[in-house]
């Protein structure tokens, strides 16, 4: 005969009781015994070692702990939201003011309740911020499975663009070629390169870059190659430069435009030959490294110009992986936003904020001339300087005078309609047919807005394009 199967026990939620009064902490733990784990705290320093012993789902927290301190609970609150963002506590206080109760919810209280009071309300109402608590715990996993197809590594994004940018680092880093990475200034370009090198085969090889508009020109040459002893004043040994110390990696070398028109040539020789010459050096070094490079600018204007060489950028640029600019991009501003908040929330101990509706209309009205690395930083000084649980445009610096600039309706209609063009031209690099497919336009309707923009499709065939708004002559 089958013996049933022993019921496994189901675990309570962990309530915590903080109050200084005893006979308080223990008319809870009677009534309340049932239906949660209940563990109690009589001061500041034994709440926070409960806490962190039992991790509590839920907490009531008395305003006053202590006669020197009538509201030294709000300071325990803010340390619980700090630690657990979703940790739900209600405020207990025997304040009749409603200032006291509004407080307590704008610095992330879930509610308040006042003593003396009755047991069955407050089950009530720690049952409703149970309940919250498991439902925000399984939308932080389902968030959590989803941030898994937004993005690679620190390069993050769930717009149609940046999942194109992902599946084409995706397919060229674990090859060896070349890679010419371009973007405005703070879209990521080096975190680009950083996953090409993390998802290559030389991913167990070191990862070294270097900006080559940081450097004086006179010093470049020995920073990237090395120098042997007596190559110039000062140089008492020799020393190896980022290429070798790349040796088995990647050198990711930012601001390529920069690069004195004399290193050209020898980069190029690196490339082609894979070997390099010490500054002051006879021998060529065997070197094994992939080459990386990254701009903001727009090189096929260097060469034209003549401060880029040609050959140089043909090398460079075999596979060129272009990041779009946040403002072409409006589904990542929220996206990110949110990101960053949660970041910030975790790394400040700010417990919980969210972003209001002001803020975010804010973000998305805003032209981000600074990209993805502005919009962490206006994150992250709203998450220090907001006073409340929710972010204003003000905490971002962000105001009326960040939303969509005024013109005549038939201007603005054609702004964003160029902009559009531009941006299925970049994703298809160049390839007309592919653009109006996109667009969900004609071929024919897309070169009358070819004409009409004065756009030529060519300038982006290598998915790079002008940054100016104008075509290059």
């Amino acid at each position: 005969m089958n013996r049933p199967a022993e019921e496994r026990p189901v675990e309570r939620p962990v309530l915590l009781v903080v109050d200084d009064e005893g006979p308080v902490r223990n008319q809870l733990k009677w009534a309340l015994g049932e239906d949660y784990e209940v563990v109690e705290a009589g001061s500041v320093e034994e709440a926070i070692a409960v806490a962190a012993e039992h991790r509590p789902d839920v907490v009531t927290l008395d305003l006053a702990l202590s006669e020197e301190n009538p509201e030294g609970g709000f300071d325990l609150l803010d340390h619980f939201l700090g630690a657990d963002p979703l940790v739900k506590v209600v405020m207990v206080t025997g304040n009749e003011d409603r200032a006291v109760a509004r407080q307590a919810v704008e610095r992330g209280a879930f509610d308040s309740f006042t003593k003396p009071f009755d047991v069955d309300e407050l089950r009530h109402l720690l049952g409703r911020a149970r309940a919250l608590r498991d439902l925000e715990r399984e939308n932080e996993g389902l968030r959590r499975r989803l941030d898994g197809d937004s993005g690679l590594g620190g390069l993050r994004g769930r717009s149609p663009e940046m999942r194109d940018v992902f599946e084409l680092i995706r397919k060229v880093a674990p090859t060896d070629v070349t890679l010419l990475v371009t973007g405005e200034t703070g879209t990521g370009k080096e975190l680009a390169a950083r996953e090409i090198h993390r998802l290559s085969d030389r991913a167990e090889g070191p990862f070294v870059a270097l900006n080559c508009g940081a450097i004086p020109a006179e010093t470049l040459a020995a920073e990237l190659f090395g120098h042997e002893k007596g190559a110039f004043a000062g140089a008492h040994q020799g020393r190896s430069g980022k290429l070798e110390a790349a040796e088995g990696g990647t050198v990711f070398l930012d601001e390529i435009e920069k690069l004195p028109l004399a290193l050209q040539v020898d980069v190029l020789h690196v490339l082609q030959e894979r070997s390099l010459r010490r500054v002051g050096g006879e021998e060529p070094r065997p070197l094994d490294v992939r080459v990386v490079a990254a701009t903001a600018g727009d090189l096929r204007r260097e060469v034209a110009d003549g401060r880029f060489r040609e050959d140089l950028y043909f090398r460079l640029s075999v596979v060129n992986v272009h990041l779009p600019p946040l403002r072409e991009r409006p589904v990542d501003v929220a996206f990110l936003a949110g990101e960053f908040l949660r970041r910030c929330v975790r790394e400040f101990g700010r417990g919980r904020l969210e972003l209001g509706r002001p803020a975010l209309a804010a973000l998305q009205h805003y032209r981000w001339p600074g990209n993805v690395r502005e919009l962490e930083h206006r994150i992250q000084r709203a998450a220090v300087l907001a006073t409340g649980r929710v972010i204003r445009p003000e905490d971002l610096e962000l105001d009326a005078a960040s939303g969509p600039m005024l013109r005549p309706l038939r201007e603005a209609r054609e702004i964003a309609e160029r902009e559009v063009v531009v941006a299925a031209l970049r994703r298809n690099c160049g390839n007309i047919a592919r653009s109006a497919k996109d667009l969900e336009i004609s071929r024919p309707t897309m070169h009358d807005l070819l004409r009409k923009f004065d756009i030529r499709a060519a300038a982006y065939k290598n998915g790079m394009g002008p940054d100016d708004g104008k075509e290059a002559p």
